[in-house]
């Protein structure tokens, strides 16, 4: 039986993963709140725990709650002059957990609702005690799932690694209007790779560890799954590596929008200016305070800033768009597109045709324009 985290203090590798869960979701639910064509959001804690570890600290179900107040109660206030509603679905399968999730629910908003309006929580709260696989496959889920109109935040913090199989992980990739965060235990998966009971939910023999990098192994982890989505597909996966002792966690966040890909980049990119994406130096670069510490020049920016010359320079990249696209694929902010296309219009090597622009953020409203090779 996996660990109760809730019946102590979360340890502070559980934090860092419950900041990241708060920020992405800080970043998320405004941009479905203020948008015109989504009628619903549905946000979902498939393993939501008690609410509380042993000192009071907040878990996922509770943070989801505190941030969708806003500042000022600024998001309950948009819902109410939208009329758009708003529903959380919380379920954990241990019963004992999941009656205390609700006390612990009903505590949080009574004093919401005493230290702000007065008035009953203007969003939908449902409480489910079930398996996961059991509540992912009901109907009434599926059909939100794939419905268009509808935005939905998925919240998947497994113990291990067995609920978010090959099958789970396609669904959530072709649902539209979805994004998604999974937690799963890296280190197992290295550790057992070879044992039946890791290998009948992911094909460890597409899993290519490197022994004398164990940090890596949550990235390899990542690209497995990146191998899944379709390949016409355009969509955008990140993830974050969270070290504990010798073992290493991680987070796995998927978005069929530029938005969101560059909204949790930008929280991990926060969390870990030398690769976005790791508690732990994954690269090995040199740290704050020594001799060669450049934030701009990590190893994995030089990495990604070489691969964008070289796609320009060969013409796979021919407009702004694509190459701030790649970098976003990639996994870092698409800022490092503009640098390097700058370098090389100073360089006399390429021009900028057409809408001409600097801009790097919020792709998907950046005017488009094409790149050309100067005549020599």
């Amino acid at each position: 039986m996996a660990k109760d985290i809730n019946k102590d203090e979360f340890p502070e590798e559980t934090k860092l993963k419950l900041e990241i869960f708060a920020e992405c979701f800080r970043e998320w639910l405004p941009v479905f709140l203020y948008n015109q064509y989504i009628k619903k959001v549905f946000i979902y804690d498939f393993f939501a725990g008690s609410g509380l570890d042993s000192m009071g600290n907040l878990g996922s179900p509770l943070i989801l709650l505190k941030e969708a107040k806003g500042e000022n109660c600024k998001y309950c206030q948009s819902v109410v002059k939208n009329n758009k509603e708003v529903v959380f679905a919380f379920n954990e399968k241990v019963k004992s957990k999941s009656k205390y999730l609700k006390k612990n629910a009903t505590i949080f908003l009574d004093s919401c609702k005493e230290k702000n309006c007065n008035t009953d929580c203007i969003y939908k709260l449902f409480f489910e005690n079930l398996e996961f696989q059991e509540v992912f496959q009901k109907d009434n889920f599926k059909k939100v799932l794939n419905n268009k109109n509808f935005g939905k935040f998925i919240l998947l913090d497994q113990y291990g690694f067995s609920q978010v199989d090959d099958q789970i992980f396609k669904e959530l990739v072709n649902a539209p209007k979805t994004d998604f965060i999974f937690f799963i235990s890296s280190s197992f998966i290295k550790r057992f790779k070879n044992h039946p009971s890791v290998k009948q939910y992911i094909k460890t023999e597409n899993l290519d560890f490197d022994e004398k990098r164990p940090k890596e192994c949550h990235r390899i982890i990542a690209d497995y799954f990146e191998r899944l989505i379709p390949e016409r597909k355009e969509y955008y996966l990140h993830h974050y590596t969270i070290k504990k002792g010798s073992n290493y966690w991680g987070l796995i966040f998927g978005t069929n929008h530029t938005l969101g890909m560059e909204k949790f980049l930008s929280v991990c990119w926060e969390k870990d200016k030398l690769s976005g994406d790791s508690n732990c130096n994954i690269d090995n670069d040199y740290e704050a305070g020594s001799l060669f510490h450049d934030v701009n020049e990590t190893y994995k920016k030089q990495k990604v800033k070489e691969e964008i010359k070289q796609a320009i320079i060969s013409k796979q990249i021919t407009d702004n768009i694509s190459g701030l696209k790649m970098v976003l694929k990639k996994r870092c902010l698409p800022e490092l597109f503009t640098v390097v296309i700058k370098e090389l219009e100073k360089q006399g090597i390429v021009k900028r045709i057409g809408a001409v622009n600097n801009s790097s953020t919020n792709i998907h409203k950046i005017k488009e324009y094409q790149i050309k090779f100067e005549d020599k």
